[in-house]
C-alpha cells in the first residue's frame, strides 16, 4: 500500500493546507483556526484538574510518598509508607495480562454474521453423487440434480441466480468444480466449505500480523498498567507508518524495504485531554494529545504524509518552548529547575466548523463539507500549524480508545486500583506510625536523675558501669527507671483491620497476591479454590470493559483499515470483529476438557449431525496453545485429505465361504470377530424341529455345524 492510497489518493477527496497554493506562511492568516484549537485544548485542560488531582494522589500511593497535604508533629518521629497500594496494583495489572494474554495472542477475532452478505456462508459438492430414481446417470455439472439429493432449488431463484454464487477468497479453487451447491451438506460424502469463515481467518490472520507488527501487545501492557493505577487506559490508531525492514542485496550493499502499515500507541493518560462534556469516546466531539518531542521528533514529522515541512523548519528555528506542566516534577520525584529543551506539539482530532475552516483558507468541496462542521486532523506548534487534514478514514472517526478500569458512568474517566484504597492506604500508614513510635517509646528506659543528690558537674549519661557520685542530703534513691507501656499490638490490630477494608474495597483479597497462613476456609485445597475463585469475579467486570470499550473498537478499527485501504479480496467479507478477553478467564484445561467432553457427546450418531465437528477441533488445538493454521487442516485441505483417505482405504474382508452370517473364524480359537448374523427362523428350508423346542441345520442348509439353538 502506499501513502498516498492510505491517506486518500487521487481518487478521494483529500484536502490539506499543502493543497491551497495561496496559503502564506504567514501565521496571522490561520489564526483562527490556531484560536479554534487552543480555546479547545485550554477548557479540557480545566476540567481535567480534579482528574489529574486524584491521579498524583494514586501516584503518590503507589510510590509510597507522602504529599504535600500530610502535615507531621514533631511528636511524629517514624515517616515509614506501607506500600500496600503498589501490590494491589500489581496484582490488578498482572491478572488483567495473565486473562487477556492466556491465548498466547492478541484478544482479538474475525468471524462472518449470522447472516453474511457480499460472500456465500457455505458450499458443498458431492464426491460420490447418486444416481436418480429410476436409474440413468445424473448430468454432469446439472445445477438442478435429482429428487431426493438434498439440493432444494430456492423458490424463485433461476439457473444464473444459481451460478452466481460469492466464492470470495474460494473462487479460484472453487470455481471449476462441478455440482457445487450452496449451503451446507447433508452426507457423509459430501464436502462442505464455508467462504465466508475463510474470508473471516484471512482477515483475522491479516490483523494479527499487523498487530504484532506494531507491537500492540507491548501497548496494551502499558494501557493496563495506566487503566489498574490511574483508572483509565488509552490506545490510539491505527495510522498508516512506514517501517523499514533490513535487507542487504547480493554486493552486501544495505537496501532496507521500507513497507506502508497500520501501526498503534499507548497514550499516557496525562497527555489526553477529551472533551470536558463528554462521558466516553462515543460522545466526544474532540480529543487532544499533548506531545513532548526533541528536534529529531520534530523533524521526523517531515517524512509523513501532509505535514507543512518549511513551517516545521521554521518553528524548529524558533526554538524550544515546552510548557511543563505542576504535575511533572511530581511524577519525576524531584523537581526541574532547568528549562526542558523539547517542543510542546498538540494533535488535535475532531469537529471543526466549515467556516473556520474557509476563513483558514481552506477551500471544503460540497461532498466533504456539506454540512456546518467536518472532521479533521490539525497538528499545532508555536501559534504555527504543522498540519490540517480532512479525517481520512470513512466513517469518519476520532481514533482513540479508552478504557476505565471501573466505569464512572458521569465521568469520562473511571476510577482504578490506588483511588478505591486511598482510605485505608491513610489508615494502615497513620497505625504503623503509631505503633513504630510507641514500640520505640515503650523498648526504651526512661531515667529520672534528683540532682540535689548528686555531686554536681558530673556526666549524665547512662552506660553500664556508670557510677553516679552522691552527695550528703536527705536518704532516698537518686536515679529512678520509668517504662512506658506497649500499645503497639493494638495499633497492629488496627492496621490489620484496615488492610481487610483494603482488599474489600479494592476486590483483590491478599491470598489472591500470595499471602501466607490463611486461615478457616482457605486452610483446605478446596476451600482456597472456592475463595480464588471468588475473588476472580471481580476482574470479569474489568475485563469486560477492555473488550467493550478497547478491544471491539479497536478490532474494528484495524477491520475498517483494511477493508478501506487494502484491496485484497480474500480477505473481503462480511465480518464482525469479537472481542475474547473475556473467553480467557476460563482455564485453557478446565476449556480443553469441555470440549473434549462435547466432543464425545456429539460423536453420538444421533447428534453427529449438529456439531461443527472443524471448529470443535480449531478450538482445541487453541486452548492446546497450539496454532490451529498449522496443526489442523483447512477446508480444502480437509476435502482433498478424505478424498485420498476413501481412495486408500483397504477393501472389505471377504466372508469364508459356508460359514454362517458375521462369522470370520469358525476356528473357536478365541481371536475371531464374530458379528450379529440373522438369527434362524422356524419352519425355514434346512430346519427341523426338535423336543426342546429348538431348531437344528440339517445338512442340506450348507451348515456343516450346528447352530447354538435359541430358547
Amino acid at each position: 500500500m502506499e501513502e498516498d492510497e492510505i491517506y486518500g489518493g487521487e481518487s478521494d477527496v483529500q484536502i490539506t493546507l499543502d493543497d491551497v497554493k495561496e496559503i502564506s506562511d504567514d501565521p496571522s492568516e490561520l489564526q483562527n483556526l490556531v484560536r479554534f484549537v487552543m480555546e479547545r485544548y485550554t477548557k479540557a485542560e480545566d476540567t481535567r484538574r480534579q482528574d489529574e488531582d486524584r491521579w498524583l494522589q494514586a501516584y503518590r500511593n503507589y510510590r509510597g510518598i507522602y504529599g504535600p497535604d500530610v502535615q507531621f508533629t514533631d511528636a511524629e518521629k517514624s515517616r515509614v509508607f506501607i506500600k500496600v497500594t503498589k501490590t494491589k496494583t500489581l496484582a490488578a495489572y498482572g491478572q488483567i495480562i495473565d486473562v487477556l494474554f492466556a491465548n498466547q495472542k492478541f484478544p482479538i477475532s474475525i468471524e462472518p454474521t449470522v447472516l453474511p452478505e457480499g460472500v456465500t456462508e457455505s458450499v458443498h459438492f458431492d464426491m460420490q453423487p447418486q444416481p436418480p430414481e429410476g436409474g440413468g446417470a445424473v448430468q454432469e455439472g446439472s445445477i438442478y440434480g435429482y429428487e431426493g439429493d438434498g439440493r432444494d432449488f430456492p423458490p424463485g431463484a433461476t439457473a444464473d441466480t444459481l451460478r452466481e454464487m460469492n466464492l470470495g477468497p474460494l473462487t479460484d479453487k472453487l470455481s471449476e468444480v462441478e455440482g457445487l451447491v450452496e449451503g451446507q451438506g447433508l452426507t457423509a460424502t459430501q464436502v462442505t466449505f464455508s467462504p465466508a469463515m475463510v474470508a473471516a481467518k484471512k482477515m483475522e490472520k491479516k490483523i494479527m500480523d499487523q498487530l504484532e507488527e506494531a507491537h500492540a501487545s507491548k501497548q496494551l501492557r502499558s494501557t493496563a498498567f495506566e487503566m489498574a493505577l490511574f483508572g483509565t487506559g488509552i490506545m490510539k490508531g491505527p495510522f498508516a507508518v512506514d517501517k523499514e525492514y533490513p535487507n542487504w542485496d547480493e554486493e552486501g550493499e544495505y537496501t532496507p524495504v521500507i513497507k506502508t502499515i497500520p501501526s498503534t500507541s499507548h497514550v499516557s493518560v496525562w497527555n489526553f485531554y477529551p472533551d470536558p462534556d463528554a462521558a466516553n469516546m462515543d460522545e466526544a466531539q474532540y480529543v487532544i494529545e499533548r506531545h513532548k518531542m526533541s528536534r529529531t521528533q520534530l523533524r521526523a514529522l517531515k517524512k509523513r504524509p501532509f505535514f507543512r515541512a518549511q513551517v516545521i523548519d521554521d518553528v524548529v528555528d524558533m526554538g524550544e518552548g515546552y510548557v511543563k506542566k505542576y504535575w511533572e516534577d511530581d511524577l519525576r520525584d524531584y523537581q526541574t529547575d532547568h528549562d526542558i529543551d523539547r517542543f510542546e506539539v498538540f494533535e488535535y482530532w475532531g469537529t471543526v466548523d466549515s467556516e473556520v475552516l474557509e476563513n483558514a483558507g481552506i477551500d471544503v468541496p460540497d461532498e466533504v463539507g456539506d454540512t456546518d462542521e467536518v472532521q479533521a486532523n490539525i497538528w499545532y506548534c508555536n501559534g504555527r500549524i504543522l498540519r490540517a487534514v480532512i479525517n481520512p478514514f470513512k466513517p469518519a472517526k476520532i481514533p482513540y480508545y479508552a478504557v476505565p478500569y471501573e466505569l464512572n458512568p458521569y465521568s469520562f474517566f473511571g476510577v482504578g486500583i490506588a483511588e478505591n484504597m486511598d482510605d485505608t492506604q491513610t489508615l494502615m500508614n497513620g497505625f504503623m506510625r503509631m505503633a513504630v513510635d510507641n514500640a520505640v517509646l515503650s523498648g526504651n528506659l526512661l531515667i529520672e536523675i534528683d540532682e540535689t543528690n548528686l555531686v554536681p558537674g558530673q556526666d549524665l549519661s547512662v552506660y553500664p558501669g556508670k557510677v553516679f557520685r552522691r552527695q550528703g542530703g536527705a536518704p532516698g534513691q537518686a536515679i529512678f527507671g520509668t517504662k512506658f507501656p506497649n500499645v503497639s499490638n493494638e495499633n497492629m490490630q488496627l492496621f490489620d483491620k484496615a488492610r481487610v477494608l483494603a482488599d474489600e474495597s479494592t476486590g483483590f483479597p491478599s491470598f489472591a497476591h500470595g499471602q501466607t497462613g490463611v486461615a478457616g476456609v482457605g486452610r483446605t485445597a478446596s476451600g482456597i479454590s472456592m475463595l480464588m475463585n471468588a475473588a476472580a469475579g471481580g476482574i470479569k467486570t474489568v475485563i469486560k470493559n477492555v473488550d467493550d470499550y478497547l478491544l471491539a473498537p479497536l478490532g474494528k478499527s484495524m477491520f475498517s483499515f483494511n477493508m478501506q485501504f487494502d484491496f485484497d479480496p480474500d480477505i473481503k467479507g462480511d465480518l464482525e470483529v469479537k472481542a475474547r478477553g473475556t473467553e480467557s478467564l476460563m482455564a485453557n484445561e478446565v476449556r480443553s476438557q469441555r470440549l473434549m467432553q462435547f466432543m464425545q457427546v456429539a460423536s453420538n450418531p444421533t447428534l453427529a449431525p449438529f456439531a461443527k465437528f472443524p471448529y470443535i477441533v480449531r478450538e482445541i488445538a487453541k486452548s492446546m496453545d497450539l496454532d490451529p493454521d498449522k496443526v489442523t487442516n483447512s477446508f480444502e485441505e480437509a476435502a482433498l485429505q478424505q478424498k485420498l483417505m476413501q481412495q486408500n482405504a483397504p477393501p472389505p474382508p471377504a466372508q469364508p465361504a459356508g460359514g454362517p452370517p458375521g462369522v470370520d473364524d469358525t476356528s473357536g480359537g478365541g481371536a475371531s470377530n464374530i458379528g450379529v448374523g440373522q438369527a434362524p427362523v422356524p419352519g425355514e428350508q434346512g430346519f427341523t424341529g426338535n423336543d426342546q423346542g429348538g431348531q437344528q441345520p440339517t445338512p442340506e442348509a450348507g451348515g456343516g455345524q450346528a447352530e447354538i439353538p435359541l430358547q
